[in-house]
C-alpha cells in the first residue's frame, strides 16, 4: 500500500480557513487540552465504526498529537475510498508554528 500524502500545518491553516475538514484522531484527554479551530473529533480506535460522521465527498485532513496516528488512520480510510492527507508534525506542530488552539466542542 502506498504511504498516505502529508501535508504541512500552514497548508493545514489555509484548509481551516477555507472550511475543509479536519479530523482529529487524539484521545479523548488530548482532545480536551484543545485542538486545531473547527476540527471534528472521533478517537483513532473509533474512526472505523464511526465512518458515517465523516466527509466522504471532500478531502479529509486527519490530525494527530505528532503524526504518526494520523498516517495510520489516513492509510486506512485511503484503503476505505477516501480522498485524505495526514497533517506532518501534528497538533505539536501547529503549536510550535504559533498557532492557536481552540478549546470548542466537536462540531
Amino acid at each position: 500500500m502506498d504511504m498516505a500524502i502529508e501535508v504541512t500545518v500552514n497548508e493545514l491553516a489555509d484548509v481551516i480557513e477555507r472550511g475543509g475538514f479536519v479530523l482529529d484522531v487524539r484521545e479523548d484527554s488530548e482532545w480536551a487540552e484543545g485542538h486545531v479551530p473547527n476540527a471534528h473529533h472521533i478517537p483513532m480506535n473509533d474512526v472505523a465504526d464511526q465512518l458515517d460522521e465523516l466527509d466522504d465527498g471532500a478531502r479529509i485532513f486527519v490530525i494527530c498529537r505528532s503524526g504518526k496516528r494520523s498516517l495510520t488512520v489516513a492509510e486506512y480510510l485511503e484503503s476505505q475510498g477516501y480522498d485524505v492527507v495526514s497533517v506532518a508534525g501534528g497538533t505539536l506542530e501547529w503549536v510550535y508554528s504559533g498557532r492557536e488552539l481552540s478549546f470548542e466542542a466537536s462540531l
